[in-house]
């Protein structure tokens, strides 16, 4: 679906109207592409904690132009990286100030601004420092303009390596739609495998993608193929057409199951242990709606939502963890919803389920750990689907242009993220719930 808005004020007479008027600006996203550098220009790196060693080392991988603090020759940056581990006193965080305030009008278009810091722990001054970076990026998130984007990186002490995946990610256009969020490494779910390409981390990997027909789930499942996964995709009988093309599209291979049956665990386990000997990505998916206030919803409007949304995941997850079916250091990945976060009008069965989702991070993260698996989720904001299509004009329009980057993501957006979480060099990334909604004005 197209957003015409965009369109109309990306043309001559929409470019004056929007001057003129202090309408919405939306910048066209950098989104990845095969062969395009990470960055389109210069980067900059602050600070002087302990992640200096990392970032330049992932800037010289990724092919950056790293400029020296003392070069003032670069009319735009790419990337401003500062790192904030070793700051262990509020007086300090003037560096941030010092560091950030005089290049803010020299923020390229999308570029990436990067703050990394400790997890804050403990009663000191340190611990409250480090707290504060939170307010700073997400303040910063909401003035930058031009789809640039801004996130926190928290690395516990002892996974600096570790940290190579998140900030690939996080620098490069496939976190386009991600902006203001707050990841923490350092609770290790396996071992850290530096893949031999990072074009293609999860090659020899086997990822079940449920919900898979169409939309978000297709577009996961393309971008799970595209990085070398084998991909089963999964989807109710009603949509076997679609699920087919999807998965000869993909050279996957084609599920159809009702997951919410109550066989429907038993059933996965048996598919993926004699098929494919078992399964390394799991990304739940699968997901309705059933919109009504409170006061109208019928009993089954409510039931089918959590036994979708929420349920299934559960007793997917209990049967493929008691047989032994989720491989050494894998991945199991939910799909939450800023409705979960700060609820929505007329979703109390939707927001029920996806911060129950937010629930079955925070409860299965210890125990994957203690597996060598990690499980985290995405929470997509306003994204571009037949299902917002169908949004009425206004609702959808408020949607679209209430965050940061003041427009709608692409299910893409959602499909690079999930991707990031599903590599193998991303084990140190665990009980994260990540946001993909361009800083939306609703909710944390």
């Amino acid at each position: 679906m197209s957003d015409r808005y965009q369109q109309f004020a990306r043309s001559g007479l929409g470019r004056q109207l929007v001057r003129r008027l202090g309408l919405p600006d939306p910048t066209p996203l950098r989104r990845h592409e095969p062969g395009a550098p990470a960055l389109d220009g210069p980067a900059l790196v602050g600070g002087k904690g302990r992640l200096a060693d990392t970032v330049h080392a992932v800037l010289t991988a990724i092919g950056a132009e790293e400029v020296a603090r003392d070069d003032d020759t670069a009319d735009r940056y790419a990337a401003l990286v500062f790192d904030a581990t070793d700051i262990d006193d509020p007086a300090r965080l003037r560096e941030l100030y010092d560091f950030f305030h005089p290049l803010m009008r020299r923020i390229g278009t999308c570029a990436r601004l990067v703050v990394l810091g400790t997890p804050p722990s403990g009663s000191g001054r340190d611990a409250v420092a480090q707290r504060a970076l939170e307010g700073f990026t997400r303040s910063v998130g909401k003035e930058l303009r031009k789809g640039a984007t801004v996130q926190l990186v928290y690395v516990a002490p002892g996974h600096e390596a570790a940290a190579e995946s998140t900030l690939r990610f996080i620098l490069s256009a496939k976190s386009a739609f991600v902006d203001a969020q707050v990841i923490r490494i350092g609770t290790h779910g396996g071992e850290t495998v530096v893949p031999d390409d990072w074009d293609r981390p999860l090659a020899g990997k086997v990822a079940l993608v449920t919900g898979a027909s169409r939309g978000i789930g297709a577009s996961i499942a393309e971008v799970l193929a595209r990085d070398g996964a084998h991909v089963v995709a999964l989807d109710i009988p009603p949509q076997g057409a679609e699920l087919s093309d999807v998965a000869n599209r993909i050279k996957g291979a084609a599920l159809q199951l009702d997951i919410t049956a109550d066989t429907a665990p038993a059933q996965l386990v048996q598919y993926l242990r004699e098929r494919h000997g078992g399964v390394d990505i799991v990304v739940h998916n699968a997901g309705i709606t059933r919109d009504k206030r409170l006061a109208n919803m019928s009993d089954t409007a409510w039931d089918a939502v959590l036994a979708v949304n929420l349920s299934s995941q559960l007793a997917a997850n209990d049967a493929l963890l008691a047989e032994d079916v989720l491989r050494p250091n894998g991945r199991i990945i939910g799909v939450s919803s800023i409705a979960g976060i700060a609820g929505n009008n007329g979703q109390t069965n939707y927001g029920t389920s996806k911060a129950g989702v937010i629930g079955m991070v925070d409860a299965y993260a210890p125990v994957l750990a203690e597996r060598g698996a990690t499980i985290n989720a995405v929470a997509p904001g306003f994204i571009e689907t037949k299902m917002t299509a169908a949004v009425p004009l206004f609702i959808r329009e408020a949607g679209r242009r209430m965050s940061s980057l003041q427009q709608g993501g692409l299910p893409v957006d959602v499909a690079e993220t999930i991707a990031w979480y599903a590599s193998p060099a991303s084990a140190a990334v665990n009980g994260n719930v990540v946001r993909v909604c361009g800083q939306s004005l609703l909710g944390a």
